[in-house]
């Protein structure tokens, strides 16, 4: 008996299962990816590096994480899958041992003018549910809180059928928290009179100035006069109450123009269809700057901007209302919430307690929950996404994070660190793409791409320990421990720029003279008012350029060579050395080829299954009618020229028969930025996100201006593009331009001829200049959080 007891309490013999702990990629060929076969351990830490273009994104986002989606997609009925949106199995031979992937990207937040912090996470549907059961007085459930839901009531007759049909009166009321006037945005537009019109015109006489509003032939115009509303001979000046009123506000009503049959609708309202209502950013640049010179946002009047109505702002907890909440900054709104002792809702405020501190932990105390979400950053819309996944109770997950230390000081990578430990230690696998090499250092694994970008890149560099990079020969390898030094000798400003009591967002009434004629970094903590200081106290006006982090905006049409406008050029030169149209050559318009609409491939829709692309038979993926292809400049027809890298096509254009100056210089600006391994004719939705900014800092250097701001340039830059940028902002200076970059990178900061340190803590404890003076001075005096680790990095 006891020999049997002993035999059973030895290890069993390994499961099947125990075997898979590897997740492998074999012949994965996804954008650049040249069949690269990979091994991936799981429950560790594997960080993919590789300069900006190699095929980081491609292998763990598009192949790695959009296989595993696809996969957990599959599991739905036909019928779910039909509402879901379809993905394509990636091009890859195999791929085993998946889990299921949680992608926690950079992707920014919605824009929709109701979205906030607290919306996007549980923190505020938790805030209501608290307010809706402690509040005093009580106004109702929790949409009684909510700013998006608004109040409704309603009475009348209805039929109910049970057994005899019979009719009963009834009432329906339903309390929501939403302002009237502003409708939960917050904000109320007034709209300037006087940039639609002159008044002392007529319409007959053209008194409309709207972009695009033409009173001799336009449809739109020819509706006012011909209305019988107004009369079209009479100044708008000397309208009648009644005839300003229907001109303005009128209901729509149909009316005949010359024998057909349109709708007239008052001025304001039309607008406020045609134009207002559209994004802002989509608009052609005259539109916008109509719409920024004609309409003007003021906070709401009723509700003082917290989009909440009287009664919602009237039920307070401890004499704290839901909007004064919503308004603490979140670490003053977490110690609030921890002074809350009420055991009828617990388990509620031990939740609320658990996701408040976790903005905390993670860098983001700094926010508060009425913050629209529209206006965090990259980085920040990142960290708010892996707050719901910090105390999540998941193990033996795949989690994908795209640079998580983006927009971080070096204070805050640490911590940031940290989180990403914390998450492997819970058994999970964590795949990072990153180029600190702070972040780098912590992992189990490393996988280095390259050995360029592009066409250049795409394959595996190196596999192994952080021990092995360092060791090894790759680019990533022989920059990992790149430091640079502090300048010797700094510039001379050629004048100052003076800001005089800022105070946008949580700037304390800062006085600051930032130095003309050199390099200027505005640093800090994350939260500490960089942005506020640089962009809401400089004036984008007359010889200002700034270049932030917005998306490009573009579809899967629109390339490098559509987007800096250097297609322009190309089509001319190729129109005059054939005497034809330049409409021929662009796969948008005259050229296209018919079977594809220039597209080049053609999309074949399947339900719920991935829609197929397949290349298109007509033009074999050329995009041109193969009448345009036959119409050549310097040798090469039009796809041929879109086909190269920017390298190859600024040598063609320098000189010989195809040189064509205007195209020449945009090509060089694009080389400058480090853009040159890039085809002419790649599309825009395959360019990574550091790409992307540096194509947006090529387009800008084109424009007229003394002063350059620019928005944390090395977001996404390898540590050996860094070097280039470098070279870049210094061509700037020395040719007379100012450069003012908000930036965290301490090789920048090393490289700067004058610091601005803001802080010294984030929100209301920031907002303070802790420092201003060369970087030698900051390093040696060592007395902000910026100048120690700046010391640290140069190794003073």
């Amino acid at each position: 008996m006891s020999k049997a007891t002993r035999a059973n309490t030895q290890s069993p013999a390994p499961r099947g299962g125990d075997r898979h702990d590897l997740i492998r990629v074999h012949g994965a060929r996804v954008n650049n990816l040249k069949d690269v076969s990979v091994e991936i351990p799981k429950r560790r830490l594997t960080v993919f590096t590789g300069v900006s273009g190699s095929g980081k994104s491609s292998l763990v986002f598009d192949t790695i994480a959009a296989e595993s989606q696809r996969l957990i997609n599959e599991t739905y009925s036909a019928f779910v899958q039909g509402f879901m949106p379809t993905l394509a199995r990636p091009e890859v031979d195999v791929l085993e041992g998946l889990t299921t992937a949680i992608v926690v990207d950079q992707q920014r937040m919605g824009a929709d003018p109701r979205s906030t912090v607290g919306t996007a996470t549980d923190a505020g549907a938790m805030l209501r549910i608290l307010f809706s059961r402690l509040g005093k007085p009580h106004i109702g459930p929790p949409g009684a809180y909510a700013f998006n839901v608004p109040s409704v009531r309603a009475s009348g007759a209805i039929t109910v059928e049970r057994g005899t049909k019979t009719t009963v009166k009834a009432t329906f009321n339903r309390t929501g928290g939403m302002c009237a006037r502003c409708e939960g945005r917050g904000s109320v537009t007034d709209i300037d009179l006087t940039q639609l019109y002159d008044d002392s015109k007529s319409l007959a006489e053209g008194a409309f100035t709207i972009p695009g509003w033409k009173s001799d032939s336009q449809w739109t115009v020819q509706v006012y006069a011909q209305s019988g509303f107004v009369d079209p001979d009479k100044p708008i000046s000397r309208y009648t109450k009644k005839e300003m009123r229907d001109f303005l506000y009128g209901e729509p009503v149909k009316v005949k123009v010359n024998g057909v049959n349109l709708t007239y609708e008052g001025l304001i309202p039309k607008l406020q269809k045609s134009i207002l209502s559209k994004d802002k950013e989509a608009m052609q640049p005259h539109i916008r700057a109509f719409v920024e010179r004609a309409v003007t946002f003021t906070t709401c009047p009723e509700c003082d901007g917290t989009r909440l109505s009287e009664g919602a702002r009237s039920s307070k907890i401890k004499r704290i209302s839901i909007a004064d909440a919503c308004a603490m900054q979140i670490s003053d709104l977490a110690a609030w919430v921890r002074g809350l002792d009420a055991p009828s809702v617990a388990p509620l405020l031990d939740a609320l307690r658990q996701t408040l501190d976790s903005f905390v932990e993670i860098g983001l105390g700094y926010l508060s929950l009425d913050r629209p979400s529209g206006t965090l950053s990259g980085g920040e819309a990142q960290r708010v996404k892996m707050i719901r996944h910090l105390g999540s109770s998941l193990t033996d997950v795949t989690y994908v994070f795209d640079e998580p230390t983006i927009g971080l000081h070096p204070h805050d990578i640490q911590r940031m660190n940290a989180l990403l430990l914390r998450l492997r230690d819970k058994g999970n696998t964590v795949l990072v793409v990153e180029h600190k090499p702070e972040t780098i250092a912590i992992a189990d694994h490393v996988v280095d791409l390259g050995p360029g970008a592009g066409t250049g890149g795409g394959t595996i560099c190196f596999e192994g320990t952080v021990e092995g990079l360092r060791a090894g020969g790759t680019i990533t390898g022989r920059h990992f421990g790149d430091r640079a030094a502090v300048k010797d000798t700094v510039r001379e400003p050629t004048g100052t720029l003076e800001i005089r009591g800022a105070k946008a967002n949580n700037l304390r009434e800062v006085d600051v003279d930032v130095p003309l004629g050199v390099l200027t970094v505005v640093t800090g903590v994350a939260g500490s008012g960089k942005s506020s200081l640089v962009h809401g106290s400089i004036p984008p006006g007359e010889g200002v350029v700034s270049i932030d982090q917005g998306a490009i905006r573009g579809s899967r049409r629109s390339n490098p060579a559509t987007y800096t406008g250097l297609l322009d050029p190309i089509r001319k030169a190729f129109a005059k050395a054939n005497g034809v149209k330049p409409a021929l050559f662009s796969a948008n318009s005259e050229g296209a080829c018919p079977g594809c609409n220039g597209a080049g491939v053609v999309y074949t829709d399947l339900a719920m299954m991935a829609a197929v692309a397949t290349t298109c038979e007509e033009c074999e993926g050329k995009r041109f009618q193969a009448a345009v292809l036959e119409y050549r400049l310097g040798g090469r027809d039009i796809s041929e020229v879109l086909a190269m890298p920017v390298t190859e096509a600024e040598e063609f254009f320098g000189a010989g028969e195809a040189a064509t100056p205007a195209a020449h210089r945009i090509l060089g600006r694009l080389a400058d930025v480090g853009l040159g391994y890039l085809s002419l004719g790649q599309p825009l939705t395959t360019l990574s996100g550091g790409e992307r900014q540096r194509l947006k800092l090529a387009t800008h250097m084109a424009e007229k201006g003394g002063v350059y701001v620019l928005d944390e340039p090395t977001a996404g830059l390898h540590l050996a593009d860094v070097e280039q940028l470098l070279h870049l902002l210094d061509r700037l200076v020395d040719s007379g331009k100012s450069v003012i970059v908000v930036e965290h990178h301490q090789a920048v900061m090393a490289h700067a001829d004058w610091i601005i340190d803001l802080g010294p803590g984030a929100g209301h404890d920031g907002g303070r200049v802790v420092f201003e003076g060369t970087p030698a001075d900051l390093v040696a005096g060592r007395a902000t959080l910026t100048g120690e680790h700046l010391a640290a990095y140069v190794g003073a």
